[in-house]
């Protein structure tokens, strides 16, 4: 019997400060409703002060593991998606792992910015076939500590979220990944990033807070590009799957911008009533927006056994990728 790995549970948590766009408008000298009109963003959640990137994904993790009905004890691994962990040593993985109780899981995080929940999923699946354990993928970010307020092009796209899904071993052929692409294009590497931080350029007395801050190099060629490579690696990982656009019941595209999430599906061909698109309330939380907007969708109007859907994202690096998942 060939294994697969069903996903069995989905969580998701938001800080409590919601944030219109009027407060940021207002900051950044902009007329009413001009972050609306080139987003699709209303509103968004930023962290309090005294919340941690551990915290948030911790709660959707909780959330998650409550809903597969799995015994903690089983997990075999958790998979942390984040740009924004706690510290830059140790990985926020295995804290979150001990807060939810994961006594036999492996942990650790993954750093692929808006693709990495992606990634992690792709990575968990094969972790669950080959152990025949359960896993956990969490995606989280708290990334109104890291844009420039001053910026617009990041200020008014960035938001803080986490979302959770569970993995388990299933025999059914039906179930888990059916088809998958991954892609990266480092022509790109410089159009979104954080100058300072890493080892190119270590943090010192004499950085400037600016170049720890995230910048947007060319909103427009991100744009392009964005939509380019999730349409890309959409048809490949349905031509893998054996599957056509027509067969996906909804397809769930990273957050990025809703204009991307319009122009992806009409490239693919799928209309917006099959598209779930949550950005209007909750922004732009990179590797989180995924697992964010099928927590929020499946409790509002539960995704049927059987059905197919379509994952895709691409962001920072160029990193992006997506997943026909049967559920």
């Amino acid at each position: 019997m060939k294994r697969t790995a069903r996903i069995r549970g989905f969580g998701h948590h938001l800080p409590a400060r919601k944030v219109g766009n009027a407060e940021i408008e207002a900051s950044l000298g902009l007329e009413t409703g001009w972050i609306e009109g080139r987003t699709g963003i209303r509103s968004r959640f930023w962290a309090e002060p005294d919340d941690t990137l551990s915290g948030l994904a911790t709660q959707a993790g909780d959330m998650a593991l409550k809903a597969a009905g799995v015994d903690r004890k089983d997990i075999g691994l958790l998979l942390l998606a984040t740009s924004t962990p706690d510290h830059l040593l140790p990985p926020s993985a295995p804290l979150v792992a001990h807060r939810l109780g994961l006594e036999n899981a492996g942990a650790v995080d993954l750093a692929g910015a808006c693709a990495g929940f992606i990634y992690a999923m792709t990575f968990a699946d094969g972790f669950v076939r080959l152990h025949n354990k359960p896993a956990i993928v969490i995606a989280a970010n708290i990334l109104s500590r890291r844009i420039n307020p001053a910026e617009r092009a990041s200020a008014v796209l960035f938001a803080d979220a986490a979302g959770a899904v569970v993995l388990a071993p299933s025999g059914n052929p039906g179930h888990g990944i059916l088809g998958s692409s991954l892609a990266s294009d480092g022509s790109a590497y410089g159009l979104i990033h954080i100058p300072a931080g890493g080892s190119n350029r270590p943090f010192a007395d004499e950085i400037d807070i600016a170049e720890t801050r995230m910048t947007i190099a060319n909103g427009r060629e991100v744009f392009f590009k964005a939509v380019e490579m999730m349409s890309h690696c959409s048809r490949q990982a349905l031509m893998a799957a054996g599957l056509t656009p027509a067969d996906v019941a909804r397809f769930v595209p990273h957050q990025a911008n809703a204009r991307i999430c319009d122009a992806v599906g009409k490239s693919l061909g799928i209309e917006d009533s099959r598209i779930v698109k949550t950005i209007s309330n909750y922004g732009n939380s990179s590797a989180a927006t995924i697992p964010l907007s099928l927590s929020i969708a499946h409790s509002a109007n539960p995704i049927q056994r059987g059905k197919k859907l379509l994952l895709a994202a691409a962001g920072a690096g160029l990193a992006g990728g997506a997943l026909v998942v049967g559920f």
